[in-house]
């Protein structure tokens, strides 16, 4: 099952999220879409268990909604 590995991944990006943004903590957190992507995949790809397919579909999603919010990603969005 991948649930445990893409939990932990997804907890990961959370992170990362809250690391990089420069709103104020506790809020939504927003990254550009790029960043999100190549942490995203790099992460991925450590982990060996996300096959590619998966990460693409799961970026694309991501990508539609960033692009409702100039782009930028939000915790809220995965």
């Amino acid at each position: 099952s991948l649930a445990g590995p893409l939990q932990s991944l997804l907890s990961s990006m959370k992170h990362v999220c809250e690391i990089l943004t420069k709103e104020p903590e506790g809020g939504a957190a927003p990254i550009p879409f790029q960043t999100f992507s190549f942490l995203y995949s790099y992460l991925a790809a450590l982990d060996g268990e996300t096959p590619e397919s998966e990460t693409q579909a799961f970026l694309q999603g991501i990508r539609e909604e960033a692009d409702k919010h100039s782009g930028m990603v939000l915790i809220r969005h995965f």
